[in-house]
């Protein structure tokens, strides 16, 4: 599927397209915090989170099986510790994959950690109600004392494996690692209770350093933590908010807790505090449903409202990183004698390379450089208008073919098989169209780019990228395995068309 280019020649290219990076917004701040980085430090701690949960789940179980075996020593069924383990394994990644669904593996901070040890408990009773069905869909016999002993000890293993889980990141958080600065807009009641439960919360990562008042009248100003005593304050300065303040303070998040600002200013100030590489937070008037573009933080029993980045989905990706290589290994060898013939075609009907290569921007506003078959004369812009029509002087004969039926795209497997594509995604673009994107329109580099996807298969394929945004960024947000797999079908069944 040749997607048309939009815009104008242009010959530039890049020397070295590995290091060229195109930010998502907000992702590169305008100024460096000293400390690690947040994002980073919390990808560390959720892997070595799943890690240890796994490692208690295989622990309690296992310890469920040594506790009951003195008093099972006649039972007539029994199993060796080897087998043992293995279905501890089993179950531990069934476990892992509930709490993954039930986003036990982001930055939350609930009042006291009860909403853990709920998840926990939660997830425990679908664990084994799926364990128990397996074991009598297949006819498996198991001791009924290991399984009751293990009904115990699994919850208990994970909530004391957690609470020292949060005694580390307290630990880290409190020294200053990986915790971000924050302006809190605001002195009200509400700043005053987010000002205290973040200084009572380091596990959120966010250490507020001011508070912001547009009408200030005493320049000496201090709010003080909400306590018995009066200690840790914070200055309370005059505002506007504008990206001097931020770069000033050293801080990268906003908190909004002005009870005055309606909708339109709070939006206002987050599209700034946006520009200038900060993350807004806002303490919402009515709570709407989670979604894709307003997500919640539980801080110490306060809801504060943010706009929803795009989750990390371990299982989705690696399924699909799974999926993407399978098939792009098994579909490179079946058509390996296709690509012969039609290097030999293209090669004989024009001089100049069989395979073309341009430069594209994928996730992340990474560039890479992307492969297909040459389907247009050798002295054609690298960069430039992408043929409308099949008549266009500067397709080859055998170019015209290979656009219609698709087969130009064929060379792109090898991008799926480096990771630098998908077989499902957007189409990638080329690095001076992405550097006029808006902060909307970047958002479809959130999810790596791929050979086929919605707008390939829509009506409106034949019009430029750029101003069908809908359909890539409903993928972005609503994307799975199954509308992988269905996206794929469709294409092989009804998209093998173009110019």
């Amino acid at each position: 599927m040749s997607d048309p280019a939009t815009s104008p020649a242009h010959s530039a290219t890049t020397s070295n397209a590995q290091d060229v990076f195109f930010p998502l917004p907000g992702a590169v701040p305008t100024f460096r915090v000293r400390s690690a980085s947040p994002d980073a430090l919390w990808g560390v701690l959720s892997s070595a989170e799943r890690g240890l949960d796994f490692v208690a789940v295989i622990a309690a179980v296992y310890t469920a099986y040594l506790f009951s075996r003195p008093l099972r020593a006649s039972a007539p069924l029994q199993y060796a510790p080897s087998k043992v383990l293995f279905g501890a394994a089993g179950f531990a990644l069934l476990f892992v994959f509930l709490l993954e669904r039930h986003d036990a593996y982001r930055p939350w901070v609930s009042l006291l950690a009860i909403r853990e040890t709920e998840r926990v408990l939660r997830v425990t009773l679908q664990a084994f109600l799926l364990a128990l069905l397996a074991f009598y869909g297949c006819a498996i016999r198991f001791p009924r004392l290991v399984f009751g002993c293990a009904l115990v000890a699994v919850p208990a293993f994970l909530t004391l494996e957690k609470w020292e889980m949060h005694r580390l990141v307290r630990g880290l958080r409190s020294r200053g690692h990986g915790t971000r600065k924050a302006v809190i807009f605001g002195t009200g009641g509400s700043a005053k209770r987010i000002y205290s439960a973040l200084l009572r919360s380091p596990e959120f990562g966010v250490d507020p350093v001011a508070l912001v008042d547009d009408g200030l009248q005493d320049p000496s100003a201090k709010i003080y933590e909400s306590c018995y005593r009066r200690r840790q304050p914070a200055k309370v300065i005059p505002g506007p908010l504008c990206p001097d303040l931020f770069r000033q303070l050293d801080a990268s998040v906003l908190i909004i807790a002005s009870s005055a600002m309606d909708r339109a200013c709070t939006l206002q100030a987050a599209a700034k505090a946006s520009a200038a590489g900060v993350h807004t937070y806002f303490v919402p008037e009515d709570l709407v449903e989670s979604g894709d573009w307003v997500d919640y933080a539980e801080l110490d029993g306060i809801m504060l409202a943010h706009f929803a980045k795009d989750r990390a989905r371990l299982v989705y990706d690696t399924g699909k990183r799974l999926l993407d290589l399978i098939l792009s290994t098994s579909l490179l060898a079946l058509f390996a004698p296709l690509f012969v013939a039609i290097a030999g075609l293209v090669k004989w009907t024009s001089s100049g390379p069989v395979l073309f290569r341009q430069d594209r921007v994928g996730q992340a506003g990474r560039v890479f450089a992307i492969y297909k078959f040459r389907t247009m004369y050798r002295d054609a812009p690298t960069y430039g208008y992408s043929p409308r029509a099949g008549e266009d002087p500067r397709i080859t004969g055998i170019g015209r073919f290979l656009r219609r039926t698709s087969l130009d795209e064929l060379p792109q497997l090898i991008n799926v098989f480096r990771g630098q594509m998908s077989l499902v995604g957007p189409r990638p673009e080329m690095p001076f169209i992405v550097q006029q994107y808006t902060a909307w329109q970047r958002q479809r580099l959130a999810v790596k780019p791929g050979i086929t996807g919605l707008w390939q298969l829509s009506a409106d394929r034949a019009f430029l990228i750029h101003e069908n945004m809908e359909y890539d960024l409903y993928y972005t947000r609503h994307r799975s395995l199954f509308m992988d797999v269905a996206i794929l079908l469709h294409t092989f069944l009804f998209a093998a068309r173009g110019v």
